[in-house]
């Protein structure tokens, strides 16, 4: 793992200065989103066509929020999962996910579409995680330790470390602020970010093989507000930072990109 090669690019170190900003200055600190009631519904997102990417695409996502006794299901945590946990612990949950790993369409990407490189179907990943939250002072925390295998064992696993702050609460406004950070494995990094000899054959770009290691990492701002009783608009913008191996790759146009995303769920 090579921390001694992370550097912030600006936005991200305006996005933390931000969010530390919040945390010294407001003065009535908001809940977390509660889990005593499940959302449903769906957004538009703006995002790269992978990332790395400079081409910029908008799709449609969907929003869920779900705990039960044991299984829950959520998007609210970067990723679309479900699974099982249990109470281990005051404020500790722990358990199991599917998770759903989204592919890459060459076609969104002019760099990618150009030298024929082909599509990367989505996949699933199964893992297990963990969830601690608690308050720290008046401001809501919650840190999420997470691994991911992917069902296709050629693409290997990663792994997320993620902390969530509530920071804001005016009326029926919330907002949080998260960072997070990502590691990949071997197989992980050469099936997203490499270029084997066949490839580099097709597209002209020098051949490389990605290690392990720290793939990226992210912060950003995710906020709601109450329209009614029964429907909430949510949204979030998101700045992401290639690191490590995968940064240096031929298909990397740009090391930062940044993800952004409004909808409108159902409360129940």
């Amino acid at each position: 793992m090579r921390f001694a090669s992370f550097s912030f690019p600006a936005e991200m170190k305006r996005a933390v200065l931000l969010s530390l900003g919040l945390l010294a200055a407001t003065p009535a600190l908001a809940q977390l989103v509660k889990k005593d009631y499940a959302l449903l519904g769906a957004g538009v997102r703006t995002r790269p066509a992978y990332d790395g990417s400079s081409s910029q695409t908008t799709d449609l996502i969907p929003l869920v929020r779900y705990y039960g006794d044991p299984w829950f299901a959520r998007t609210t945590q970067g990723i679309l999962e479900g699974g099982a946990r249990t109470r281990a612990a005051t404020g500790l949950d722990i358990g199991g996910q599917l998770a759903y790993e989204e592919g890459r369409k060459s076609s969104e990407s002019d760099f990618l579409s150009s030298r024929n490189f082909p599509d990367i179907d989505p996949d699933l990943s199964i893992g297990v995680h963990a969830e601690y939250e608690r308050n720290v002072g008046r401001m809501p925390f919650d840190l999420l330790l997470r691994y991911r295998q992917s069902m296709d064992a050629d693409r290997g696993a990663q792994a997320d470390v993620r902390m969530n702050a509530g920071v804001f609460e005016s009326g029926s406004f919330v907002a949080v602020v998260f960072l997070q950070a990502t590691w990949a494995s071997g197989k992980s990094n050469r099936f997203y970010y490499g270029v084997s000899a066949q490839q580099s054959a097709v597209s002209g770009l020098a051949e490389f093989s990605p290690g392990g290691g720290w793939l990226s990492a992210s912060a950003g701002l995710i906020w709601g507000a109450d329209l009614s009783s029964s429907w909430v608009v949510l949204g979030s913008v998101t700045w992401k930072h290639l690191q490590g191996d995968a940064s240096r790759s031929p298909i990397v146009e740009r090391s930062s990109n940044s993800y952004a995303n409004v909808g409108l769920a159902y409360r129940f």
